[in-house]
């Protein structure tokens, strides 16, 4: 009897550490201004929503913030290794690139800057997502071909999974975006918070 109830014990223990474990799960997002709450408060911008439906839905993951406004590949590239090394992260998405075809950056050199942190993260056993950028027309068909390839190209090239571009709903819409014409106002938020957490729903499987 001692050893069955000791057997029924070990079972429900670990059914609790494994829910536990589960809930920890931590998705690293490393973005630009579009993902850092530009010109609104933290608790309004599509991260935070995002983690909000999450808990709701008791998703077993969450996602670490670590977008900053201004970011580019090349600033991404020089905080992933700290950021890794202070923190448990399970899954790393990329979102940067904006700011690097808003300056007119070579192609090449923002291929380069990604490969290298996908290759910081999968060294490290952490999948990786990119998601897609797009930067506004003005800079001519044929750098934004070039540039919106390098996501295909280095998602193709190191097995990192590519989400589509995540304000493909909102960015041709005046009414959710600022004045600029790049950022997402308060109105979008909820509704890009809603797209990835659909995207996050079919990659987190």
């Amino acid at each position: 009897m001692k050893n069955y109830l000791l057997f029924i014990y070990l079972i429900l223990f670990s059914l609790i550490i494994g829910s536990k474990a589960q809930a920890f799960n931590t998705i690293l997002l490393l973005g630009d201004s579009v993902s850092a709450s530009y010109r609104m408060q933290q608790h309004q911008g599509w991260v935070h929503l995002l983690n909000q439906k999450l808990a709701k839905q008791n998703a077993p993951y969450s996602i670490l913030n670590a977008s900053i406004s201004g970011e580019t590949t090349s600033g991404g590239l020089s905080r992933l290794p700290g950021i890794l090394a202070e923190n448990n992260i399970d899954h790393l998405i990329i979102e940067l690139g904006g700011n690097d075809g808003l300056r007119g950056y070579q192609p090449s050199a923002i291929k380069h800057n990604l490969l290298q942190m996908v290759k910081i993260a999968q060294e490290k056993n952490i999948p990786v997502t990119l998601m897609q950028i797009k930067i506004t027309p003005n800079y001519g068909p044929r750098y934004n071909k070039m540039f919106e390839a390098v996501f295909k190209e280095v998602a193709k090239e190191t097995n990192a999974t590519l989400l589509p571009f995540f304000m493909e709903q909102v960015a041709l819409n005046p009414e959710l975006m600022m004045q600029d014409g790049i950022h997402p106002n308060v109105k979008a938020q909820p509704i890009i918070a809603d797209y990835v957490a659909e995207q996050l729903k079919n990659l987190m499987k």
